[in-house]
């Protein structure tokens, strides 16, 4: 497994990545990443996942977010996270929670911070598994997760 940029080359069919259809209203598709990305291109860190030469997920990281609008609380962690669905399973969603939390720690954080929908069918037992702690924080009704590095 491995990570790449986008670029010109793989962009089109980081277009076509879906999540299952029971996942579409838990995160956005990945053509509204990349516009953010653009948008935020000073604190967003896109990157597609490869299984070989198998395009199987995409994850985006926020990087020194000023959190609630305080630039003394600067907040790293994991904005997106699409695996295909035919590819859902295999191990991608861990591997790219760990390259993001690796990212981070290189660039000298001690916290990888993500927010799931609290819901049935949702990812919380995923992260929580992973070893993400719930911060008691809600943000845009969502459940705010910090995994220590």
């Amino acid at each position: 497994m491995r990570l790449e940029q986008i670029t010109p080359d793989n962009y089109a069919a980081a277009l076509e990545l879906s999540v299952r259809p029971d996942q579409q209203d838990l995160v956005a598709p990945v053509v509204k990443s990349l516009a953010e990305a653009y948008v935020f291109a000073d604190m967003a860190w896109p990157r597609l996942i490869y299984d070989g030469d198998r395009l199987v997920g995409f994850v985006m990281a926020f990087l020194d977010y000023a959190w609630a609008g305080d630039p003394a609380d600067l907040r790293s962690g994991l904005w997106r996270l699409n695996i295909a669905a035919d590819a859902q399973g295999n191990g991608y969603g861990r591997f790219a929670v760990e390259a993001v939390s690796g990212e981070i720690r290189a660039r000298g954080g001690a916290h990888t911070y993500v927010t799931w929908a609290p819901r049935a069918g949702g990812p919380e037992e995923f992260y929580l598994k992973l070893g993400f702690r719930t911060t008691g924080e809600q943000s845009g009704g969502q459940t705010v997760g910090v995994l220590d590095l």
